[in-house]
C-alpha cells in the first residue's frame, strides 16, 4: 500500500501523508479499481480523542505499508454518526453502500450503533470490521461482522482470576448502570465468586453521574480488599479516582481494579501521584515490549502530530485496533486480486486470520469471528518519569467467554 485517499483535508498537514479524495471508482486505474472502505465512527465524543486516535492509527499503517495492495488503492470514506445513535449508524451504512459503493465497512463506537449497522451489513452482504463496540454476542445474527477490538467480558474474566490468585478475596462491585456496565458486573461476579471470591456489596452508578463521593463512601464502608470499578470512557474515571484518593481508600489498603482503563493512559498525568497503583486489564499498553509496538508508537505519534497541528498524544487501544483493521483489509484485498471484493471470500479470509500486532499476537476465531488476544494486567507506575500502565501479568490468547 502506497497512498491512501479518502480522508478529508484536515487529517494530514504534511505532503508525505497527504491524501486526495478520489472522485470516481476508476481513478486508481481502469485495470485496478480502488477498494472503498466506509468508516463509521463517533468522531466527536470525548472531545474527539477516539476519532483522532483511529485516524492516526490508520495513518501509521499507511506510513509503514503504503495504501496500495496488489496495485489497488484502498480508499477510506469517513462518516461521523454523532454518538450513540442507531438511526444515524443505520442510515450512514446504507448511504455508504448504496451511494458510495463501498466494498467493506469498519469502525463503530457504541454497541447499539453496531447492531443497527450490522443489520444493514447482513442485508447487503458487506463485511463490517468492528473497532470499538465491546458487548458480547452482537455478531451471532450478523454473519458479515468481525470484531477487532475487545469485549468487556474478555477483559473482565482474566482480571477476576488474577485478583483471586494474588489474594484479593473480597471485593465490592461498582459499575455504571447500563448495558456494558451490567455486562462487566455479571462477568466479574461469575468469574470471581466461581473462583471462591466474595462480593460484599454491589453499587450501581447512574451513567451520567459526575459526583462520586457517595459511592466512594459505600466502598469505604464495605471494608473489602478491592473495589471492582467499571466507568466508561466518558472521562468520569478521573473524578472517581480523585474522590477515592481524597477519601483515603488507598491508605485503607483497598485496591482499585477495572476492566480496561478507568482512566485513559494519556490522562494519567492529570491525576499525578493519585494514579499510582491503579490496576486495569487491557489488550494494550504503551510500554508493551516489542519492536513492532515501538515502530507503531513512533509512527502514531508522528501521524497524530501532523493531523493535529503538532499536538502530542500516545497511542491507545482503539488506535492499535484501527491499525490492525488496516492489516486485515490489506489481507482481504491481497487474497482477492483486482476483481470485485467478494463478501463470502472476505469472511473466509477473516476467519482464522492470525498476525502480530503492536499489542501482541492476535487471531480471529473461525467460529465466532471474535478477536483472540492477550489480556494484560497492568499497574500504574512511573516509567522514565512518566505515568504508565505497566504489564505485571499476562493471560495469553483469551477468547471472549460469552461469544457464541
Amino acid at each position: 500500500m502506497r497512498k491512501l485517499s479518502a480522508f478529508n483535508a484536515r487529517l494530514f498537514l504534511s505532503a508525505a501523508l497527504a491524501f486526495a479524495l478520489l472522485s470516481a471508482r476508476g481513478a486508481a486505474g481502469a485495470d485496478a479499481p480502488p477498494v472503498r472502505v466506509g468508516i463509521i465512527f463517533s468522531y466527536a465524543i470525548i472531545g474527539g480523542a477516539q476519532g483522532r486516535a483511529i485516524d492516526a492509527g490508520m495513518a501509521a499503517w499507511v506510513k509503514e505499508h503504503g495504501d496500495t495492495v496488489g496495485g489497488r488503492k484502498v480508499e477510506l470514506i469517513r462518516r461521523d454518526d454523532g454518538g450513540m445513535s442507531p438511526d444515524n449508524a443505520r442510515r450512514l451504512a446504507q448511504e455508504l453502500i448504496v451511494q458510495d459503493h463501498v466494498d467493506l465497512l469498519a469502525g463503530i463506537t457504541f454497541t447499539p450503533n453496531a447492531i443497527a449497522a450490522g443489520a444493514v451489513s447482513t442485508a447487503a452482504k458487506k463485511p463490517l470490521l468492528i473497532i470499538n463496540a465491546a458487548t458480547s454476542n452482537i455478531m451471532a445474527k450478523n454473519p458479515y461482522m468481525s470484531r477487532f477490538g475487545f469485549t468487556t467480558a474478555q477483559m473482565t474474566v482474566p482480571l477476576a482470576k488474577w485478583m483471586l490468585q494474588t489474594g484479593l478475596k473480597t471485593a465490592i462491585a461498582v459499575y455504571q448502570d447500563y448495558g456494558p456496565g451490567i455486562e462487566a458486573a455479571n462477568a466479574f461476579q461469575s468469574a470471581y465468586t466461581g473462583g471462591g471470591g466474595t462480593i460484599v456489596d454491589e453499587v450501581k452508578i447512574p451513567v451520567n453521574n459526575l459526583d462520586y463521593s457517595a459511592y466512594v463512601q459505600r466502598i469505604k464502608d464495605a471494608h473489602a480488599q478491592a473495589a471492582f470499578v467499571f466507568i466508561n470512557a466518558s472521562g468520569g474515571g478521573i473524578a472517581f479516582v480523585k474522590a477515592a484518593r481524597t477519601a483515603g481508600l488507598d491508605k485503607l489498603g483497598i485496591t482499585l481494579v477495572s476492566p480496561s482503563d478507568v482512566v485513559d493512559e494519556n490522562d494519567l498525568d492529570a491525576l499525578g501521584d493519585q494514579a499510582l497503583g491503579l490496576i486495569a486489564s487491557s489488550n494494550y499498553a504503551i510500554v508493551h515490549n516489542s519492536a513492532l509496538n515501538r515502530q507503531f508508537s513512533a509512527d502514531f505519534r508522528s501521524a497524530y502530530a501532523l493531523q493535529n497541528g503538532g499536538a502530542t498524544r500516545e497511542p491507545t487501544s482503539v488506535a492499535v485496533t484501527a491499525y490492525d483493521v488496516m492489516h486485515a483489509i490489506s489481507n482481504i484485498v491481497a487474497a482477492q486480486g483486482d476483481g470485485p471484493i467478494d463478501p463470502d471470500r472476505a469472511m473466509t479470509t477473516l476467519r482464522g486470520m492470525k498476525f502480530e500486532s503492536p499489542r501482541g499476537p492476535v487471531a480471529i476465531d473461525p467460529d465466532t469471528r471474535g478477536i483472540v488476544q492477550n489480556v494484560y494486567i497492568r499497574r500504574v507506575q512511573r516509567v522514565a518519569g512518566k505515568l504508565r500502565y505497566v504489564e505485571i501479568a499476562t493471560s495469553p490468547m483469551v477468547k471472549d467467554p460469552l461469544e457464541r
